[in-house]
């Protein structure tokens, strides 16, 4: 079929364009739910080069799995991630999606801290993040927050930890990729809350 028939059929366009990222993949030497999970973010980011960047704790897509499917929430840093999530296949199994960067006590507390709201939004949530699933797609300090929590006897049961920009997101994930908790992350500048949102999707909706 000529692309040009393709481009006005919906389930073409996402047949071919997960067929087309399926060749990309036969290199790469990954078990069935890690390469869904890469699948998503090249898919979602139309661009391949990301599949070598991507990281995942060994323990990562299993722990991840279990939680989703035993009705735990997942956290977010930015509404942009929140709304990316499929709240509804979520609460199919008995979840729900937070984000608190826009409440007035967040705000109110980052602007007379001097500090982002997104860090804030961490702080508050606290001890409610233990055991829940945690996605990070824009503040490198909602991740670094994450973590000190983390030093400090938190233990999500996942971290989708995929900041982006040029300051504080790499070094907060190459710091994530070494600890030894449950976390998908990719390395370098790239990252995005429309790739961790496809990443928590992924594992939504993994058979």
């Amino acid at each position: 079929m000529d692309f040009k028939d393709i481009i006005w059929q919906p389930q073409e366009i996402e047949r071919e364009s997960m067929r087309q990222v399926a060749e990309f993949l036969k290199s790469f030497n990954l078990p069935p739910a890690e390469k869904a999970v890469v699948s998503r973010i090249i898919h979602t980011s139309g661009d391949p080069e990301l599949g070598s960047q991507v990281r995942f704790h060994p323990r990562a897509v299993a722990q991840g799995l279990a939680a989703l499917r035993a009705g735990v929430d997942i956290y977010t840093d930015v509404t942009m991630l929140q709304s990316g999530i499929n709240s509804r296949r979520l609460a199919e199994l008995g979840g729900q999606i937070h984000c608190a960067v826009h409440s007035e006590e967040v705000v109110a507390e980052a602007k007379e801290r001097g500090i982002t709201r997104s860090a804030v939004a961490m702080e508050r949530f606290g001890n409610r993040l233990q055991g829940q699933v945690v996605a990070i797609g824009n503040a490198p300090t909602a991740l670094y927050t994450l973590m000190r929590m983390m030093k400090e006897g938190l233990q999500p049961a996942l971290v989708v930890g995929m900041p982006v920009g040029f300051v504080g997101a790499a070094h907060s994930k190459e710091l994530l990729s070494q600890m030894d908790l449950p976390h998908i992350t990719i390395l370098g500048t790239r990252g995005g809350s429309p790739l961790a949102a496809a990443t928590i999707n992924a594992l939504l909706y993994y058979k």
